[in-house]
């Protein structure tokens, strides 16, 4: 169960956190970038005030108990460089979905690893969890590297899952269970 303090989780080198307002331009900045949002449920960001509702409608998610979403703030600045978190949260079920981006900048640094662990914890742990599944665009390697890395196993392809962007497109999903973590 999610308490009503947003938790903070920390890494060797990050800290995940409460995301506001203040936040919106470093979130704008990599959801501006047509190479973050070509595997994203969304278009590209025009305008800091996308940012600014993705944050609210994120910590919304945390309020209401269906979701949590964390920044991936650097240890050192404080500077928001990702997000992390769980959705689809079906409690009925002890399952949620996991999802994740980050700044180009720091594409191929090891990040996403080194923030999933402490994420997939909580959700086994706080959030009482025996499923947590991820699904990705059959296209994105680095998502599913990631995540075979960090134990999810994968489990194939919904054709024509979802409709993105104007067109029906594959979704690839994997899983990790409670007793493999």
């Amino acid at each position: 169960m999610l308490t009503r303090t947003f938790p903070v989780l920390e890494t060797e080198r990050f800290r995940l956190r409460k995301m506001e307002e203040g936040d919106a331009p470093r979130v704008f900045d990599y959801f501006s970038k047509d190479e973050v949002t070509r595997y994203y449920d969304l278009e590209s960001f025009q305008e800091e005030k996308q940012a600014i509702e993705i944050i609210n409608r994120w910590n919304g998610k945390f309020q209401e108990n269906e979701g949590i979403r964390w920044g991936i703030a650097l240890k050192d600045t404080d500077e928001i460089i990702g997000s992390c978190g769980f959705h689809q949260w079906e409690k009925e079920h002890f399952k949620a979905e996991v999802g994740f981006e980050i700044h180009p900048d720091y594409w191929r640094q090891g990040v996403m690893s080194e923030v999933l662990r402490p994420t997939l914890k909580y959700g086994f742990e706080e959030m009482s969890l025996n499923r947590i599944e991820a699904f990705y665009d059959p296209e994105n390697t680095a998502s599913k590297k990631c995540l075979e890395k960090a134990g999810f196993m994968f489990e194939g392809v919904l054709r024509k899952a979802a409709f993105e962007k104007g067109i029906f497109c594959d979704a690839a999903v994997c899983s990790l269970l409670k007793e493999e973590f």
